[in-house]
């Protein structure tokens, strides 16, 4: 059975770099045999959080959220693709976690982070490593830390340069620590139900 994963990207901004990222990780999970979505906040584009999708009535939500909380819950993993503003957290891709709760939980969930410097977007994962264990979700030790995202990933995707190597090189064991999580979480829903 194939590993459902939604790859959640976050960047409303014209020119953004980090979609270089989101798509080398669909192509690299597809790749591996499992189901990755990509879910660009962008494209959903829900309104700043006034109502989280459990505080509408039954049926009452949204289209949009309704159809995202349906994926949420379908999935067996997530994926954070996540830039770093003024080391925090992209605004566009926090607005759309906060919509839900526990439509995230008892899932793993895998960063990976990125900036046009040196730093690589990692005070940004770290901050998301808390704020998704906060959210219900178990966060995969290995990361992905991609800068200068220009010189890393060409427009389509594709890895460039020494800096496209050592992704390359990264990439397996952090799919790889994912893809144990998330069947060991499947195995264990399989014979018991989460305690809340």
């Amino acid at each position: 059975m194939p590993d459902k994963i939604l790859v959640f990207y976050g960047s409303y901004r014209a020119d953004r770099m980090g979609i270089r990222l989101a798509d080398f990780i669909v192509k690299g999970l597809q790749a591996r045999g499992a189901e990755p979505e990509l879910i660009d906040a962008k494209a959903v584009n829900l309104p700043m959080l006034d109502r989280m999708y459990k505080e509408y009535p039954k049926g009452g939500a949204p289209e949009a959220l309704e159809t995202l909380a349906g994926k949420i819950r379908a999935a067996d993993a997530f994926v954070f693709v996540t830039g770093e503003y003024n080391w925090g957290v992209q605004p566009g891709l926090k607005n759309l976690t906060d919509h839900f709760l526990e439509e995230w939980f008892w899932r793993p969930a895998a960063i990976a982070s990125y900036s046009a410097g040196r730093f690589s977007g990692v005070r940004a994962g770290t901050a998301w490593h808390s704020i998704l264990s906060e959210m219900g979700m178990v966060v995969v030790s290995s990361t992905l830390a991609v800068g200068p995202i220009s010189q890393t990933l060409d427009a389509q995707g594709e890895p460039t340069g020494d800096a496209g190597g050592s992704l390359k090189r990264a990439f397996p064991r952090w799919a790889d620590d994912l893809a144990w999580w998330t069947q060991a979480a499947r195995a264990q829903r399989a014979v018991q139900a989460p305690p809340y």
